[in-house]
């Protein structure tokens, strides 16, 4: 078994961080399932609906990216001291207050979901849609925070293959029970709502079970106290990942209001179908972040800065690597892709394809990026962190979103993503070379 303490190669490290890219990789693909039957078996406005909604959903969920990656970096800094008491304590405090802020957004989410809907711009059917599809996976969200949470920190346990297999679990179960919804009892975008929400119970109730009892892990669930500095220190270490949540839902929103204005609902739903093939590229980058994360703050806490050294420069190598496999699939088999969703509409596949391939230049750059970033904050630097995803998202591509469009109209919007990549990679290189002499990587 491969453990926090030992040296990577290029084997070792790709072979520990697998199991999370693999993990990040089949929730993408049980996420794209669930587009492909509204889209296939509900209609184009549900799908559309469905996109439009999405990233306030995703906003509600940030606390299990906060707590997951900032609590897993201080976590395993603790493990790499020694103090595996404290470790526990920590872990379980985090989970309890994730518990408890996950019911107070659920309550806060399902009464203001309609008039956000209506601000965003929602009308008609479309706007029902969104509310009847949101309100119902809202019910499910305390859940879906701590499977969010538990997917990084069981990694930080050294069980990372157990995480991989619970989204395993609950991937197949929202899979079998859109199909079962859907497509067998005809339940619309409520039983698209029903089964997500459903995976997302089992997806948080089963690890939680898991912790709660004796365990082979190097974590488990014990008393803790109320500990508002361990609680600031995680979000502080967080921030990056609480800051690309919240940017990423404002900036999806940006592209869903730019686009209806300039390209009506297909564009929006043109985005959603980008999204989910982006989402199951990117998360390539993200799994493998999530992964080496714990081992980069493992070591920092040990103070074993040759290994820090030796994880930055091969996790770039690979990353980069990453990167241009990704391109060339992106735009040798953008037109298979896109088929999956709306092949029934020439139209809006045409669009779909013709944006996707120029969205694809963006994988050249954004695995830089997004490792950057998660490896500031698994030095427990998360302002660092949160100023490379705030520059990156908040600023760069947000401006471009505004701006790009007012001179190349539709085609600004797509070309917003490369803009912004190139101008956050710039922003990463500069934040390397000032904060190396003080982390000695």
């Amino acid at each position: 078994m491969i453990k926090l303490s030992d040296h990577f190669n290029y084997r070792r490290l790709f072979q520990f961080t697998m199991p999370s890219i693999s993990m990040l990789l089949f929730l993408s693909i049980y996420g794209i399932v669930d587009g492909y039957f509204v889209s296939n078996y509900v209609g184009k406005i549900s799908f559309s609906a469905l996109n439009f909604i999405m990233p306030f959903l995703m906003f509600l969920g940030f606390i299990g990216f906060l707590f997951g990656s900032g609590g897993s970096a201080l976590i395993a800094k603790t493990l790499g001291e020694g103090n595996r008491i404290k470790a526990n304590k920590i872990f379980s405090l985090l989970i309890y207050v994730s518990i408890v802020i996950g019911i107070f957004f659920t309550v806060f989410g399902y009464n203001f979901l309609p008039t956000i809907s209506k601000f965003l711009g929602a009308e008609g059917e479309m706007l029902e849609q969104s509310i009847n599809y949101g309100q119902i996976v809202i019910l499910a969200l305390a859940f879906d925070i701590l499977q969010v949470e538990f997917q990084t920190l069981f990694i930080t346990a050294e069980k990372p293959n157990y995480g991989f297999y619970m989204t395993v679990v609950a991937g197949l179960i929202n899979i079998f029970l859109d199909a079962v919804f859907i497509v067998g009892f005809d339940f619309g975008i409520e039983g698209a709502a029903a089964a997500t929400a459903i995976s997302q119970i089992i997806g948080g109730t089963v690890p939680l079970m898991y912790f709660s009892r004796k365990n082979s892990s190097l974590l488990r669930l014990t008393e803790t106290n109320f500990d508002l500095k361990i609680l600031f220190k995680t979000i502080t270490n967080g921030a990056s990942e609480l800051m690309s949540d919240i940017s990423m839902s404002v900036v999806c929103t940006l592209y869903n209001v730019q686009l209806l204005k300039y390209a009506g609902e297909d564009g929006v739903a043109a985005f959603g179908i980008i999204m989910y093939m982006g989402f199951m590229f990117q998360s390539i980058f993200i799994g493998f972040s999530i992964g080496t994360a714990p081992v980069i703050s493992y070591h920092f806490g040990a103070k074993n800065y040759f290994e820090l050294k030796n994880l930055l420069r091969k996790s770039f190598v690979i990353t980069g690597i990453f990167g241009l496999m990704m391109f060339l699939t992106a735009e040798i088999f953008s037109d298979n892709f896109a088929k999956i969703f709306i092949g029934y509409d020439e139209n809006l596949l045409d669009m779909t394809v013709y944006a996707f391939r120029i969205y694809s230049f963006a994988f050249l750059f954004s695995g830089f990026t997004i490792f950057t970033s998660s490896f500031f904050t698994a030095l427990n630097d998360g302002v660092t962190s949160a100023i490379i995803s705030f520059l990156h998202m908040m600023v760069f591509e947000t401006l471009a979103i505004l701006i790009l469009p007012l001179i190349f109209g539709v085609n600004g919007i797509w070309f917003s993503m490369i803009v912004a990549e190139i101008l956050a990679i710039l922003i990463s290189i500069t934040f390397l070379k000032i904060k190396q002499k003080k982390f000695r990587y």
